[in-house]
């Protein structure tokens, strides 16, 4: 019997189909996200837990960068 959360290899693929069109279109990785929902029928509900903790990173860094989130210390990379 196959749970409902997604394997690893599922989150990677997702991640990296996003990270690649965030590029490709030269938009930010959540509307990269917003933008493949709405081309592909599927609900932000499902994407929220298809996406790893790398992207989740860059997310939330994104998100501090827009002051979405409030800014914590980071090291300069």
């Amino acid at each position: 019997m196959r749970s409902n959360m997604a394997s690893r290899e599922e989150k990677n693929r997702f991640s990296m189909m996003i990270m690649e069109m965030a590029i490709s279109e030269r938009i930010d990785h959540m509307d990269a996200i917003t933008t493949y929902c709405e081309r592909n029928n599927l609900e932000i509900e499902v994407a929220a837990t298809l996406i790893n903790e790398s992207l989740k990173s860059i997310i939330h860094c994104e998100a501090m960068d827009l002051r979405y989130l409030p800014k914590i210390g980071k090291l300069p990379i």
